[in-house]
């Protein structure tokens, strides 16, 4: 049913964004990353189950812990860490950081620090792709509190008025922040908000990354289609708190070692092994592969630069004419390939029907007595 390439592949970017993430809260606490810093460690399974059923041209956008998302795509660990650092080889030179990472090359189009703020915003890039006729599916992540937000609904229903080709996922791993999910949230099978929007919505085990595949796949298969927007609620668990700053005291420590319990990664090898898919030497050369690339990326980002005091207004908006700056293009001369959208096209969709809609009967009836 699935190929080795696939669960191994799917093995070494779950490992490879564990390991960048246990290293980025070793540099946290070093204070070689200051500021906010929210780890993605224990929900692997989902950022990698939902990238690897979708295209390289698909467009992916999420929260503010967001780390992982880019690297899973392809985004170079190093300048990741280096955005982290505030670096100047970041991809954002050192000015987006940990909350607001952006790798346009791998079509991934940030973390974003308010609460829900990239949910309206993934409407927008999907109506565009409809709008110019692309085959292209926008996939949005948020967490569970965000889910309470006032433009969440706004948005689901255009989405679902405009059949757009967008895919909601939220990221359900129990906690907002601290408070339990429960608590807050009347109907707490979050993907069931979906029914009032009459948009498809649907539930998956989110610390298996091979059930977050399967079921993306039918999904990523069903909007491509042109059957409108979905929901979909990937119940997971985060192993450390809210934030850095988050001692997670809500919580037992026997509930947090019930759900290590189901750890994606051991989940997988353990299939893979099962299955005699690949032995152990096999797991052990990607291990060492993903920790020799961790490696250099801190390396990378402790040698980095800071970013020169004169370009600390630079930035702030785009001059005319000025090119865009392709990151590792710039920092590592690598030629990358730029997303391109179309400058001119036939529009192919009308927003609203050319028909005008009938009056009510009462008042037809009024004109009809005058």
């Amino acid at each position: 049913m699935y190929s080795p390439d696939l669960l191994l592949t799917m093995y070494r970017k779950m490992l490879l964004a564990r390991r960048f993430e246990e290293k980025a809260g070793q540099a946290y606490g070093l204070k070689k990353i200051q500021g906010f810093c929210h780890l993605y460690i224990g929900q692997e399974a989902v950022v990698v189950g939902v990238n690897e059923a979708l295209r390289p041209t698909d467009q992916v956008m999420t929260a503010y812990r967001d780390h992982v998302h880019p690297l899973v795509r392809g985004a170079d660990a190093g300048m990741l860490m280096a955005e982290l650092y505030g670096k100047d080889t970041g991809y954002s030179k050192g000015k987006g950081g940990s909350m607001h990472l952006f790798d346009i090359e791998h079509n991934f189009y940030g973390g974003y620090g308010i609460v829900g703020g990239q949910i309206p915003l993934a409407a927008g890039m999907a109506f565009a792709s409809k709008y110019r006729g692309e085959d292209r599916v926008t996939v949005c992540s948020f967490g569970d509190a965000a889910s309470n937000q006032g433009a969440l609904h706004e948005t689901f229903n255009m989405a679902a008025k405009w059949k757009l080709p967008v895919i909601y996922i939220v990221e359900n791993n129990k906690y907002g922040m601290g408070t339990d999910v429960s608590r807050v949230t009347a109907e707490p099978e979050l993907y069931k908000r979906a029914a009032s929007y009459r948009m498809r919505g649907e539930k998956v085990d989110g610390m298996d990354v091979l059930k977050v595949y399967d079921v993306m796949k039918d999904l990523v298969d069903h909007v491509r289609k042109g059957h409108g927007p979905v929901l979909l609620e990937a119940q997971t668990y985060r192993f450390r708190g809210h934030s850095m700053s988050d001692a997670a005291t809500y919580r037992t420590k026997e509930e947090v070692e019930q759900e290590k319990g189901h750890d994606p990664i051991t989940t997988l090898r353990a299939y893979i092994t099962k299955q005699k898919i690949a032995p152990e030497a096999q797991f052990e050369l990607i291990d060492e592969d993903v920790k020799r690339e961790i490696d250099q990326a801190m390396t990378f980002a402790d040698e980095s630069p800071e970013p020169p005091l004169e370009d600390v207004w630079k930035h702030t908006w785009v001059e005319d004419g000025e090119p865009d700056e392709r990151p590792r293009q710039r920092v590592r001369g690598v030629e990358v390939t730029w997303p391109t959208f179309p400058s001119q096209f036939e529009v192919k969709w009308d927003l609203e029907p050319k028909s005008p809609v009938a009056a009510p009967a009462a008042v037809q009836q009024k004109k009809g007595a005058a």
